[in-house]
């Protein structure tokens, strides 16, 4: 789904725990994440914030992890039977075309996509294929670095996010970061080949 990738050994970095001083995982997911959910982790990396949203659904619960890179997967693995969460977690991995989430169709809770849209090649069909995993009440929460994203181009993000039947509910304050929690918009809540019907 990408054009430059993050490079696996920043992974290691990203994943580090000092990482949770400017971005908590708890403080940034807890308002939006109970017991029980089905949680999608898009461009999930080592599981900075997998293994917490694992924490945060329970035993029953499932976080689905999403990434391109098969090396990701390893340490996220290693991490989640080390704390007791690999029952919790299942991993995927996506092509450049596909996040292979078709089969969770309605069937997800909330949706994370934390510093990944600015690497994906067609914004319109990512959001497609999100869209169509969430349930009514879904929640998605897309941010983007600074470092890296202009508020512009945030902007564009969001854009693409409405025209595949998103809306905006809030802007969530993230350390370095643009941000926006999405839901389903009832007046737009069919897609038929990437267009919105009212």
């Amino acid at each position: 789904m990408a054009n430059l990738l993050c490079p696996v050994w920043v992974g290691y970095l990203l994943a580090n725990p000092l990482r949770k001083w400017i971005q908590n995982p708890m403080k940034i997911l807890g308002p939006h994440v109970d017991e029980g959910m089905k949680v999608l982790d898009i461009g999930c990396a080592m599981g900075f914030f997998s293994l917490p949203l694992a924490q945060m659904v329970g035993s029953k619960g499932k976080v689905f992890c999403v990434d391109l890179q098969e090396k990701m997967f390893p340490s996220l693995e290693k991490r989640a039977r080390k704390a007791g969460l690999s029952d919790r977690i299942e991993t995927r991995l996506c092509r450049r075309n596909s996040l292979e989430i078709d089969d969770l169709k309605g069937k997800i809770d909330f949706g994370l996509a934390f510093a990944v849209i600015h690497e994906v090649h067609d914004p319109s069909d990512f959001f497609s294929q999100v869209y169509h995993t969430m349930k009514p009440s879904g929640k998605f929460l897309v941010a983007e670095p600074k470092l890296h994203v202009s508020r512009k181009a945030f902007g564009k993000t969001l854009s693409e996010s409405e025209q595949n039947g998103f809306k905006i509910i809030s802007r969530p304050r993230i350390y370095s970061s643009h941000a926006a929690l999405l839901a389903k918009n009832g007046s737009a809540s069919e897609l038929n080949g990437g267009i919105i019907h009212a």
